[in-house]
């Protein structure tokens, strides 16, 4: 088994990308936590401020539109990456 930068080839599959769609925030919920509505269907997931929104004190409020990140794994978590207003 060939060794690529200290590590066995094949030890680390590359990470699928997050998929990215956009919502409106439906409620706000304890510990920065938000239940929003995506705009391609009736689906409702659970969704957190990413970090960047958090240091810089971004906040939401009900009837807010975001672009959220979710991953292909678990698709009733996401993570809100940016807020349209």
């Amino acid at each position: 088994m060939p060794i690529v930068a200290g590590f066995p080839a094949g030890l680390f599959e590359p990470v699928e990308e997050p998929i990215q769609t956009e919502g409106t925030v439906v409620a706000v919920l304890a510990g920065t936590m938000f239940r929003i509505q995506l705009d391609n269907s009736q689906h409702v997931v659970l969704g957190h401020i990413s970090g960047k929104m958090r240091k810089r004190f971004i906040r939401l409020t009900v009837c807010d539109r975001v672009r959220v990140e979710m991953s292909p794994y678990d698709m009733n978590k996401a993570r809100i990456t940016y807020r349209l207003g």
